[in-house]
């Protein structure tokens, strides 16, 4: 090192430490810590899933990874590590690359419907003001779950007017300012589950642009146990749903539903393989005092979600989700 250099270095303290070590020898933890960080969300699909689900556990939450980025940015310069500061830019890079187009605006080049996605609450105490936060965005489609037999006359007669066409299956419903045809319900219950679990819908529904096929849907919930990442019949449940929208003829589809998960979860894969997810607008759903995952879900096929986004809490614990969306061929 030059000798001008050197005495900027060790005036910032950026020279040799107490201890003998360089920039570049010292701060090999956070380093280490930056390496692991990015191998986890480039190869997050590695981590096995055959011991407590534990790949579909991080992937759930895989965007919060990107919060060492920060964390190990502060350290490397605390230790005035030049190695930690190079190895920050992993994480860095493989998080942008994943998840940065999220945070970019979204496309409103235009679109030809809207469609607001709702897990209501088996609880909710005001089922009327709920439904008219929802009509408040004017979607074409709102789909919801967790209707309960005592709340559903409430919900029916606050969308009546703007909502003339409605079919209800179980817990799920939607509800469109277009006519529906072909309305049936679509088996989705994992093994062990008897009959009466009724969560998922399937209509077509007569757009101006053509028939589409709208699936409405409530995947079972995860469970956190002692033996790990409880998601068998959620995962079972999407394989069935998967399943259902593969064989379907209609090219343009829409899934609208609580799918107990991220897009980044394997668990999902039987439908995310098959469907496209909205790209830009975090729009994390849950829960909804502090939402830290989006998983409610708006996904599509021959269509694209330009936008998405979270509506103001109502009386569930879940934020509602709308999307406006573009048919590939429009």
């Amino acid at each position: 090192m030059a000798g001008g250099d050197a005495r900027r270095a060790a005036r910032w303290g950026w020279g040799t430490d107490g201890r003998g070590r360089t920039r570049w020898s010292r701060g090999r933890v956070p380093a280490v810590l930056a390496l692991v960080s990015a191998a986890l969300l480039v190869f997050h699909s590695a981590v096995p899933n055959a011991v407590g689900r534990l790949g579909s556990a991080l992937e759930t939450f895989l965007p919060w990874l990107g919060l060492a980025v920060p964390v190990l940015l502060v350290s490397a310069l605390v230790r005035r590590s030049a190695t930690a500061l190079v190895a920050v830019l992993l994480p860095a890079a493989a998080w942008a690359g994943l998840f940065g187009e999220l945070l970019l605006p979204p496309d409103r080049d235009g679109h030809d419907i809207t469609a607001v996605q709702h897990n209501v609450s088996d609880e909710n105490p005001d089922p009327t003001g709920t439904a008219r936060a929802l009509i408040g965005t004017a979607p074409d489609l709102i789909a919801l779950e967790e209707l309960t037999p005592s709340a559903l006359p409430a919900y029916e007669a606050a969308l009546a007017a703007a909502y003339p066409y409605h079919a209800v299956e179980g817990t799920v419903g939607l509800w469109s300012r277009h006519p529906l045809t072909a309305v049936r319900r679509v088996d989705i219950r994992p093994t062990g589950i008897g009959e009466g679990w009724d969560r998922g819908l399937r209509c077509g529904v007569l757009t101006p642009q053509g028939e589409i096929a709208v699936y409405v849907a409530h995947l079972p919930s995860i469970r956190f146990r002692a033996s790990g990442f409880g998601s068998g019949p959620r995962d079972e449940s999407a394989r069935l749903l998967g399943a259902a929208v593969a064989a379907e003829k209609l090219g343009r589809v829409i899934l609208l539903g609580d799918l107990n998960s991220t897009v980044d979860d394997r668990g999902l894969a039987p439908l995310t393989s098959r469907l496209g997810a909205p790209r830009r607008g975090p729009a994390l759903s849950w829960p909804a005092a502090l939402p830290v995952a989006r998983i409610d879900q708006i996904l599509t096929r021959s269509a694209t979600a330009s936008e998405v986004w979270t509506l103001p809490a109502t009386g569930s614990d879940h934020l509602p989700v709308a999307a406006r969306i573009r048919f590939d061929d429009s």
